[in-house]
């Protein structure tokens, strides 16, 4: 069987013409014109790829199939211009009707060929949605009501989101409270160190029966037409 050829096997023939018929830029010299500075070369984010291995079909359906307390939550992502992010993906995470914070391990499905993730069995609570916005920067997720994590006996209800976006070194946490709750929204631990402007950024407020808009904004408009939603920090 005839090997494939290398550099070695080929015939090393002296190149033909001169050596100053090859092409070469003028020096400054030869050209006698300055030499002109060359502007850098822009800044790139690479990515987001979140739209193309994060989701799965049904994440944005939490609450077990046909389950009849399912509530909806939606709402827009906005960047400080406001103007929407189309491809930002947004985690939601919350304890379960008894308190707990365990899940349902297993309940997700995979394609017994391609391992793919292809949904929910339908029937577990798993307290975790993830979700992708649309063009408009819109989303929307179905679950069980708020409940207060079960040990946290101060904490009011609430929906725990992490938020991914173009032009995010580092993923963002954040909270949405709900306004059937405002007694507890007085003691909560959260709620009761911030002022009340900026604890209206995680209030989620009524949007039809059984419906709630939470809207995300990155960063404050420049007008003042509406704050930043809060953030917040783990140490």
């Amino acid at each position: 069987m005839p090997r494939p050829a290398t550099r070695h096997d080929l015939p090393h023939d002296p190149p033909q013409g001169p050596p100053h018929d090859l092409p070469h830029a003028p020096s400054d010299g030869e050209s006698g014109a300055p030499p002109v500075p060359l502007a850098p070369t822009p800044a790139q984010t690479v990515g987001p790829f979140y739209g193309y291995a994060l989701p799965f079909p049904g994440g944005e359906q939490i609450a077990p199939a046909g389950h009849p307390g399912t509530v909806t939550v939606h709402g827009c992502v906005r960047d400080g211009a406001g103007a929407p992010v189309p491809d930002a993906l947004l985690e939601f995470w919350q304890a379960g009707p008894d308190g707990s914070l365990t899940g349902a391990p297993g309940s997700l499905r995979r394609d017994p060929v391609t391992g793919a993730v292809i949904g929910r069995n339908g029937v577990d609570f798993t307290g975790f949605g993830r979700v992708p916005t649309d063009a408009d920067g819109h989303y929307v997720v179905r679950t069980l009501p708020a409940t207060a994590p079960a040990g946290c006996p101060d904490a009011a209800p609430y929906l725990a989101v992490c938020l991914f976006a173009r032009g995010l070194l580092h993923h963002l946490f954040t909270r949405v409270y709900f306004p059937e709750h405002a007694t507890a929204h007085a003691a909560d631990p959260l709620l009761a160190r911030l002022p009340a402007e900026r604890a209206k950024t995680l209030l989620a407020r009524p949007d039809g029966p059984g419906r709630y808009r939470f809207d995300v904004h990155l960063q404050q408009a420049e007008d003042g037409t509406y704050e930043e939603t809060v953030f917040l920090a783990f140490r």
